[in-house]
């Protein structure tokens, strides 16, 4: 518990006991886009384990892009949400998270997107909700739904007065769309963490982790490269568990949850 091990993420996973994961945010190598230092990883039985280790209840959030190879998108994100599903996850929500940094065009618009994967065992225990602004108030006099049947019907009474108060509301839920700023200075203000290939956006981590987990929860990342799900589940008084191959990454991440321990102990004494 609260450690970054060094070692391969399938035999590691395979000493913990059932059930034993609150959350896993995670994001795996894309097909070939990035070489980390030579290392891979087997997708199947990660995810195997990943369905033995989470409680019921628990979620997995997969974040993950396609190569475009010969022209092609390789559709490898599609083939592993089917994969998850097949094994007994529930593909509960299917997020897009959109960069600041797109990748430039090549006979094509710029790819701007990847998707995050939510995936639960079961229902999921923990949503806590997160909350975004109205751009704008609108007040209808009238409100109306399409039923099924494609017939319109007119709301009266209660179920009208609720969606009233809710268009009246100064924010509404979220979408599951994240604009998130990415690329650097902006993914994290750690230097260090761009030793790294490819890191996570900090405000990603942070938002999953608060809406599919409650503090002292058990956060896993199996591949956790620079450590970004381990020092925000840290800074959101979350237990974690960071898994990587490459003992270099596991140096980085070590140190960015470290500093991140030594500024809570600095802004706790203030």
């Amino acid at each position: 518990m609260n450690q970054i091990i060094c070692g391969d993420n399938v035999a590691v996973m395979r000493q913990m006991p059932d059930r034993c994961i609150d959350l896993t945010v995670t994001s795996p190598p894309y097909d070939n886009l990035r070489t980390y230092n030579g290392f891979s990883f087997n997708f199947e039985e990660v995810a195997q384990e990943l369905y033995r280790i989470t409680k019921d209840g628990g979620v997995v959030v997969w974040v993950v892009g396609d190569a475009t190879i010969k022209g092609s998108e390789t559709g490898t994100s599609f083939k592993q949400a089917l994969f998850f599903k097949d094994i007994g996850f529930n593909l509960h929500d299917t997020m897009i998270y959109k960069r600041h940094s797109p990748n430039p065009p090549n006979i094509r618009y710029w790819q701007t997107f990847e998707y995050m994967f939510v995936l639960s065992k079961g229902k999921p225990k923990t949503f806590n909700l997160l909350t975004q602004k109205k751009t704008r108030h609108a007040g209808f006099k009238k409100q109306t739904i399409r039923r099924k049947d494609g017939t319109i019907e007119t709301l009266e009474g209660n179920a009208k007065e609720r969606i009233i108060n809710a268009q009246q509301s100064a924010e509404r839920i979220r979408d599951n769309v994240w604009e998130i700023s990415s690329g650097y200075g902006r993914s994290s203000k750690d230097s260090i963490a761009y030793q790294h290939p490819a890191i996570f956006p900090e405000q990603l981590a942070n938002d999953h982790i608060i809406s599919w987990s409650n503090i002292g929860d058990v956060v896993l990342d199996p591949m956790c490269g620079s450590g970004t799900t381990c020092k925000m589940a840290k800074l959101t008084g979350r237990n974690f568990i960071g898994i990587d191959i490459s003992e270099e990454y596991c140096e980085i991440a070590r140190r960015r949850v470290e500093q991140a321990q030594a500024q809570q102990s600095l802004f706790g004494t203030m």
